[in-house]
């Protein structure tokens, strides 16, 4: 609740530094937030599992860990938005907190495969339409 309350009352809209944070949809964070935590024993297996050898949820950035979580909540309960568009709207967020380093290099690549393990589906297609 506490992460919820502070995003509500000091970030939406805020003017921070001389930058002023658009307004956002609060409750669709809410959704988020609250998402994540309800399905995070669903979540971070799913995660994990992209992960390369050795490493674990655990050894990341808890922002990226954040991040992850997120994407990975998206794509198991808003199946209306495409993969694609929720793939590249969290990389753009990664690349708000890391720039254009590895990260958001690294959290594409792991919501790719999380997108096509979760929403094999969306991507049955896909060989088909490349030869």
């Amino acid at each position: 609740d506490s992460v919820v309350s502070e995003f509500r009352a000091h970030w939406i809209g805020a003017d921070i530094d001389g930058d002023r944070f658009a307004d956002a949809d609060a409750g669709f964070f809410e959704d988020i937030v609250r998402g994540v935590v309800r399905l995070q024993m669903k979540i971070d297996p799913a995660i994990e599992r992209r992960l390369v050898s050795r490493w674990t949820l655990s050894r990341l950035d808890a922002t990226a860990r954040a991040i992850l979580r997120s994407g990975a909540y998206e794509l198991i309960q808003h199946p209306s938005t495409p993969a694609a568009v929720i793939a590249d709207q969290y990389v753009e967020i990664a690349k708000g907190f890391f720039g254009e380093g590895d990260e958001p290099k690294f959290i594409n690549a792991a919501l790719d495969g999380l997108a096509r393990d979760i929403r094999a589906d969306e991507f049955a297609g896909e060989s088909a339409r490349r030869t």
